[in-house]
């Protein structure tokens, strides 16, 4: 008898054969989907490997059901670069959606035929958005607004029930403001949508990205606080891992889990929807050259450990000095080192280990350059936090092999 294919798919953003957990999130969601007027965007963040992306994707299916259009993308740095970048972004998003809505026609004759004459029809795509927004008198806001605007309008003369549209990005944490340069793309996009949103324009937000999204949303405009839900996503629980195990491979009587074997990978996970995956499709892959179908078999935690360690960790280890990881091996030490830790206590604790202390200054330097290569982020509470879930357990592994 065939196998039946593997049915774990660990990579960025890749759906999962189940849906896991995220019952919560889902309804803060489908509130915001059927408020009167705008008033609260999403902001969706969490740890690399959290399930952000796939979470966004299912939050399409839930508004387009309701009605809503969605249109979006990953904000790349190119298009946080300059306000016009973003505005292009936007527009040739929303085009998407308004290309089909014909706003011109005109009769054309072939020549040397004598053919009745054919009906030409324009459409509202992205070429006529950015028209708008180039002939627009004003500042970049005021020319972004008018695009939408004039995109909105369309929409809605179209018919159609449509309730609004979503404009969702994922990997937010790109957008940023340069004061240096003269360029606030960040502040053009909040700014923009909450005019319009004032208006009673039925234009929603939906950004996703690693937890500093939200503080840099908050630094950029103080009205943020009140402008977004935010929504953190923290590991799934042990029952909620336990389906994302078992719910793909309940209908399979080619492997069997045992109870012992599924403890081990919901320990070894975390509770991870990335390790998970990557943790189960190895298993499956492993159990089904067993004659016994994985019944009573061992979790091969090691070989595994060593696959995880190069497919997830290592890329962005090798981004890190010397002297950097020593830092991050003190705070792979901290008992907390899971959570949050300050900068004292990673000052304190150096002190006990045979390597060169490290002063606050010092400290906070290094944390800083960190936090912009996407190990570790600093929250609103002056603590800091590891970006990558689990990675201590890295660190100290990787101590071992050096």
């Amino acid at each position: 008898m065939t196998m039946p294919p593997n049915p774990f798919r660990p990579g960025a953003g890749h759906p999962p054969p189940y849906l896991a957990g995220r019952e919560a999130e889902k309804r803060t969601f489908q509130r915001l989907l059927v408020q009167n007027a705008i008033t609260e965007n999403l902001v969706l963040s969490g740890l690399r490997g959290s399930g952000k992306t796939v979470l966004l994707e299912s939050f399409k299916h839930l508004a387009t059901a309701s009605g809503w259009l969605w249109t979006g993308t990953d904000v790349n740095e190119s298009a946080s670069i300059a306000e016009g970048n973003l505005a292009t972004r936007l527009c040739a998003d929303l085009a998407i959606k308004t290309s089909s809505i014909v706003v011109a026609e005109k009769q054309s004759m072939a020549p040397g035929f004598t053919s009745a004459p054919e009906t030409l029809r324009q459409g509202l795509g992205f070429d006529k958005l950015k028209q708008v927004f180039t002939e627009t008198p004003g500042l970049p806001l005021d020319k972004l607004k008018a695009a939408i605007e004039h995109g909105w309008e369309a929409l809605s003369r179209a018919g159609g029930g449509i309730r609004g549209v979503i404009f969702a990005y994922d990997e937010a944490q790109n957008l940023a403001d340069h004061a240096e340069k003269d360029q606030f793309p960040l502040s053009l996009l909040l700014d923009a949508f909450q005019s319009m949103q004032r208006k009673g324009l039925p234009l929603m937000l939906a950004l996703a990205g690693l937890p500093t999204l939200y503080p840099k949303l908050v630094d950029s405009r103080t009205y943020a606080e009140r402008m977004f839900r935010s929504v953190f996503l923290e590991s799934l629980s042990g029952p909620e891992t336990r389906d994302a195990i078992l719910k793909p491979i309940e209908n399979n009587d080619r492997i069997v889990l045992a109870e012992e074997t599924v403890g081990e990978i919901v320990e070894m996970s975390g509770g991870y929807p990335y390790f998970i995956q990557f943790i189960c499709r190895e298993v499956y892959d492993a159990f089904t050259v067993r004659s016994d179908k994985g019944r009573g078999g061992k979790v091969p935690v090691r070989e595994i450990e060593e696959k995880l360690d190069t497919d997830f960790f290592s890329g962005r280890w090798s981004l890190a000095t010397d002297r950097q990881r020593e830092l991050l091996t003190i705070i792979a030490s901290l008992d907390h080192c899971g959570h949050e830790f300050s900068i004292s206590e990673i000052v304190e604790k150096s002190k006990e280990t045979p390597m060169r202390p490290f002063s606050a200054s010092n400290t906070s330097q290094m944390l800083a350059v960190l936090a912009t290569q996407g190990l570790l982020y600093r929250n609103r509470f002056g603590k800091y936090t590891f970006a990558l879930p689990m990675f201590g357990g890295f660190i100290r592994r990787q101590m071992k092999r050096e």
